[in-house]
């Protein structure tokens, strides 16, 4: 996909309703406070021995995630980041972790968040692996501004 194409597929998640139920697609998962998409994915890394083709993977979504970053704070302002770590610590110790941040914390160390203004959501990019062997994955995800503790205005 192309830049272009991204811009449109967050354009649409941001403005998309919820749905009522969890569901998983081939493009990525949501449900009643959620969206998220698999931008692009890379290969596996089950034959990798040497780590340049994970770095190679690496470098290309992370300058797509960069491209995106730069186009949507031209937009909303800077983002922020959002350390995913103590959501990933607290849902293993069984405490309750809205979606998508249990989610996203899984796979991603941080997020790069935009509060989108007066929608009572916020949009983040992240590039996320879930284990090492596994593709690197570069997430949109939307989210209810609660899940991040903003107030209507979009800010914490």
């Amino acid at each position: 996909m192309t830049t272009e194409e991204y811009i449109s597929t967050i354009d649409a998640m941001v403005v998309q309703p919820f749905p009522e139920v969890t569901y998983v697609d081939s493009s990525g998962e949501g449900g009643p406070e959620h969206h998220v998409r698999e931008l692009q994915v890379s290969r596996d890394f089950w034959d990798e021995d040497d780590g340049q083709a994970w770095a190679k993977a690496e470098a290309e979504l992370q300058a797509c995630l960069n491209d995106l970053a730069a186009r949507l704070t031209t937009r909303w302002g800077h983002a922020f980041v959002v350390d995913l770590g103590p959501y990933l610590s607290a849902s293993c110790e069984g405490e309750p972790v809205p979606e998508p941040l249990d989610y996203l914390s899984q796979q991603v160390v941080s997020m790069q968040v935009w509060p989108l203004p007066d929608s009572g959501r916020w949009l983040a990019l992240a590039l996320g692996q879930a284990d090492k062997e596994l593709p690197l994955i570069l997430f949109a995800a939307v989210g209810r501004a609660s899940a991040l503790d903003f107030n209507s205005s979009g800010r914490s």
